[in-house]
This record gives C-alpha cells, sequence and structure tokens, in this order.
C-alpha cells in the first residue's frame, strides 16, 4: 500500500502494465468523492514518482489525463491543484449531459486512462518534427495518404476485410461519415431505414438531410428484414452487435439484406459497432466482406478502440461512392488534422494499436464477467441481461413493470450514471431497460455499481 496525502493507495507490483490505469483512478475516485478536496496541492510529478516507486512518465501521464479530465489545474509556478468542482462531461448524442457520477455505467465510452499516452506522444513529436521539415500546404480532402495506407491494413488484419487506401475516406469521427453520406448519397425525400432502438446520431443525421426515416424493429437476430419497406434509399445496420440491444445479425437476415439491396438497388451503411470487442465465439464478417455488388459503405471509428477524443473515423466507399463523398469532405472542411492523421499512421503501421486492442480486450472482458456475475447477484430477479458477445456494454431489461427514466434519476442520486433503453429508441416505445457500459468503471468497482443500481430498482418497484 502506498500513501500520498494520506490517500491510501492500492497500486500493483512495479512494472505491471496497469499501474498507470490503476493510479488514475484512484485518484479520480478519491476527487469525485471528496477525499482530496478542492483546492488541495497534489505533489509534483517527481515527488509523486518517488513516493509511489513508479516512473516519472507514469505519473505525468497521470496528471496529464486528470488535468484534460478537468479534475485538477496547473497553475504555472505554484504547482497542480484539485480542480474546485466536478467537471461536466461534453454533451453526447445518446443522452442528456448529466453531472459526472462516483460510477459511470453509460455505454460508448472506452477506457480512456489505459491509453498508451507516452507512445502516442512520441509519435506525435516525431510527426512535428517532419512537418517542419517540410513546406505547409492543405491536404488531401480524403485523409493523409499513410493513414488510408494503415486503415486499410488494419481492416484486413482485424476484420479480414479486403479493401484498398483508395476505398478509404478519413472523417472526423463517425458522425461526420454519417453526415456526409446522409447530404451526398440519399436525395432528399428518399426513405432511409434505421434501426429501432438504435443509434439516434444516424437517424439524425439522415433526418437533417431530408430523408424520410423509417424506423424497423430488431430482435434476437438483429434487424428484422422482412420488415424493411420495399424501395429503400439506404438501410443502417449495425450488424456486428446490434446497438444497443446486443444481437449479432443472423446469417440468414444477413443474405435475406443484401438480396433485398440488389433487388431495391439499395445501399447499407455498415456501422461496425462493437466489431473489434469480441468475447466469446467466432468473429463476425463484416457485411462489407459478403458484399458482391458494391452496395455496402462501411463506417468505423477509433473513438471505442482508442480514444473518443482522437475525433478519427472512416469510409470504406464503394466505387461509385467514392469521388462523391470524397468531394464533399473537401467542401466540408477541406481535410482533416494532418498531424493526428500521421501519428495515427504511424500508431497502426507500428502495432501500437494491435496490441492496445489485445489489451483492452482481456480487461473489458473481465469487467464484462464481473458485471453478469454482479447482475446475478443483486438484481437477478429486478433485471434480465440479454446476451451479447461483443462490444462495451450490456442491455438488462427490467423485469417488473417499472419506468427506466425514474430508475435512471435515483440512480444517478445514488452515484450512479446509466442510460435507459428509451434512450435509442426511434419509433414505438421500447422495453423498460438499462443499458450498462462497462468501458470506464473498473473491475474492482463495478460490484458496488450493480449493487446500487439494484437498489434504485426496487426504491422504483
Amino acid at each position: 500500500m502506498s500513501v500520498v496525502l494520506e490517500l491510501a493507495l492500492q497500486l500493483p507490483p512495479a512494472g505491471s502494465r496497469d499501474v498507470r490505469q490503476r493510479l488514475h483512478a484512484q485518484l479520480k475516485a478519491a476527487i469525485l468523492d471528496g477525499r482530496l478536496a478542492a483546492g488541495v496541492q497534489l505533489p509534483a510529478s517527481r515527488a509523486l514518482a518517488e513516493q509511489l516507486g513508479v516512473s516519472r512518465n507514469t505519473a505525468m501521464a497521470v496528471y496529464d489525463l486528470l488535468l484534460s479530465e478537468g479534475h485538477i489545474v496547473s497553475r504555472p509556478g505554484a504547482g497542480t491543484f484539485v480542480a474546485g468542482a466536478a467537471p461536466k462531461p461534453s454533451p453526447e448524442p445518446c443522452a442528456s449531459p448529466r453531472a459526472e457520477a462516483l460510477f459511470n455505467l453509460r455505454p460508448g465510452r472506452p477506457d480512456t486512462a489505459s491509453f498508451p499516452f507516452d507512445i502516442w506522444g512520441r509519435l506525435t513529436g516525431r510527426a512535428l518534427r517532419r512537418f517542419s521539415r517540410t513546406t505547409t500546404n492543405y491536404r488531401e480532402p480524403a485523409g493523409h495518404p499513410a493513414l488510408r495506407e494503415a486503415i486499410a491494413g488494419h481492416l484486413s488484419f482485424a476484420r479480414a476485410l479486403a479493401c484498398t487506401p483508395e476505398d478509404i475516406v478519413v472523417t472526423v469521427g463517425a458522425q461526420q461519415a454519417f453526415d456526409l453520406v446522409a447530404r451526398t448519397l440519399v436525395a432528399a425525400g428518399r426513405t432511409v431505414v434505421v434501426e429501432d432502438p438504435g443509434y439516434p446520431a444516424a437517424r439524425e443525421a439522415f433526418a437533417a438531410a431530408g430523408a424520410r426515416v423509417v424506423a424497423v424493429p430488431v430482435d434476437r437476430e438483429g434487424l428484422v428484414v422482412e420488415a424493411l419497406p420495399e424501395g429503400s434509399a439506404l438501410v443502417c445496420v449495425t450488424p456486428s452487435q446490434q446497438y444497443p440491444l446486443g444481437a449479432p445479425l443472423s446469417p440468414a437476415r444477413r443474405e435475406a439484406l443484401l438480396a433485398y439491396a440488389a433487388r431495391n438497388e439499395t445501399l447499407i451503411v455498415e456501422d461496425d459497432y462493437g466489431g473489434e470487442f469480441r468475447f466469446e465465439g467466432p468473429p463476425q464478417p463484416t457485411l462489407r466482406a459478403q458484399d458482391r455488388d458494391g452496395r455496402v459503405v462501411y463506417v468505423g471509428t477509433f473513438s471505442q478502440s482508442l480514444l473518443p477524443a482522437l475525433r478519427i473515423g472512416f469510409v470504406v466507399a464503394p466505387e461509385r461512392a467514392r469521388a462523391t463523398l470524397t468531394a464533399a469532405r473537401e467542401r466540408s472542411d477541406w481535410h482533416g488534422p494532418a498531424i493526428e492523421h500521421a501519428t495515427l499512421a504511424a500508431f497502426i503501421a507500428e502495432g501500437h494499436l494491435a496490441r492496445h486492442v489485445r489489451k483492452m480486450r482481456r480487461i473489458y472482458a473481465e469487467r464484462r464477467v464481473v458485471l453478469l456475475a454482479a447482475l446475478t447477484a443483486h438484481a437477478e430477479d429486478l433485471l434480465e441481461p440479454i446476451p451479447a458477445l461483443a462490444g462495451l456494454h450490456i442491455t438488462a431489461l427490467l423485469r417488473p413493470p417499472i419506468d427506466a427514466r425514474g430508475v435512471v434519476q435515483r440512480a444517478s442520486a445514488l452515484g450512479v450514471a446509466v442510460d435507459g433503453l428509451d434512450v435509442y429508441a426511434a419509433g414505438a416505445a421500447s422495453p423498460p431497460g438499462l443499458v450498462l457500459g462497462f468501458g470506464q468503471v473498473e473491475a474492482m468497482r463495478i460490484d458496488e455499481a450493480i449493487r446500487r443500481l439494484a437498489q434504485a430498482v426496487r426504491e422504483q418497484a
């Protein structure tokens, strides 16, 4: 056990890869629950490293992350201090903003504490030095050539998806990808099909572009293909893991969807949510890999596998759509951040992305097991988990007829942030349920989080 400012810290042995993650999580928790009060001065990074027996790089990385999250402030000439108030998270499209809770079970948030900031910083420095030696010019609208090449290689390795760098248009996150597709590949007034429940930001992008958005139900085999209206211009689907219910699109429905697209001359937008983080069974193939008619537009992002703050996504476009999407990208903001693109290209090419994904898959797999065990221990009579083999969340239906919104509000009062399933409903009311993310809650804290959540459910019953 180590002590900083009379704060007891439980750290793994020196040399463990989890030191930075554990130190960040414990300091953050101490700040949020008031054990490190606002205004308290923290030791300098060198002193902190010496006290805890960790490297100074580790201490600096933890401070940098806490600083970026708003939990601490740096005052030049004075030192580092606990911030005056808990920061508010940035608004996200899937839910209204809330004050940060002790236990964050909201979905769509990866574990940022485990990100290799030291490696990223080194590669960023290298990219800056290279750019300092070249003439400053505007870059290619489809993205840095090295990044497109790296993404093509990564998709071949990680998702068995064959594509070339010319197929790829790099975007500012998946959201810009949806926006570009909506504005350029679907005429106003045409029908676009989305899943119900499904990802709100995608359907909002198509509605904003003037499409007629039709919500089609999903079940435990994914999108109900037989419910698709004839003549749709585009179908937006999450086949690897339906978002948010979790079921993969069954083989029979994959074939039926591709046949429907060929018959109706329909484009399919494949949002590959959860594709890289699969914990059981064989990997799900991408629809793009099964497509023989060039109708699938594949959308990916590094927000889940790396950091949401990077805001880098991409589209793998069929040949018929490449020029249109690239031109729209150029009109939108000319090109993305070239320095970040060069950094990510090197990060992928040198194998850091693959290593990070393998590491995080182990961490998330443990959390998933602990979460399911905690649901059984504390809420077996209250919540029914829907089987999901991939992704960073589990959806659980409320067994008694309880208002999910009331549960969400009461859980927030108990320090647990969680989304209700109703947030994702597009048309008909969704069954009462909760969407439980495990990206930003450590395994050792999950049991207490679910115990509090179960208390919230019982109080609303």
